[in-house]
């Protein structure tokens, strides 16, 4: 059985940091893609950001240059450095691993969820 398990979540002022970090067990993902969505309250799941398995990378305009992910395929996991953490940050983060090799923004080339970990940004 695939899982995905987040952690790193938490609240944290504007300005701030973070560091998200998703393990993945049930089968090897390093020659996949993988990536971060986040929900906030009402409104949409949206891309945040993604990795190839060679590292390549893309993201969302709004946490371009403040956010970056990367992935150790040793330890099945992908990780997600947020900095300079603005209010609007505020969200739900989920990881997905996709079986796809590309990168992708749409949520549905993804194929395993991970079940959240809460990111709250004060001002």
């Amino acid at each position: 059985q695939v899982q995905l398990v987040e952690s790193g979540g938490g609240l944290v002022q504007a300005g701030g940091s973070l560091r998200l970090s998703c393990a993945a067990s049930g089968r090897t993902f390093s020659n996949n893609a993988m990536g971060w969505f986040r929900q906030a309250p009402g409104k949409q799941r949206e891309f945040v950001a993604a990795i190839t398995n060679d590292g390549t990378t893309d993201y969302a305009d709004s946490v371009k240059g403040r956010f970056t992910i990367s992935r150790d395929n040793t330890k099945n996991t992908v990780y997600l450095q947020m900095n300079s953490l603005k209010p609007e940050d505020t969200a739900v983060y989920y990881c997905a691993a996709s079986l796809a090799y590309t990168l992708h923004h749409s949520s549905t080339w993804y194929n395993y969820w991970g079940q959240g970990t809460q990111v709250t940004v004060s001002s």
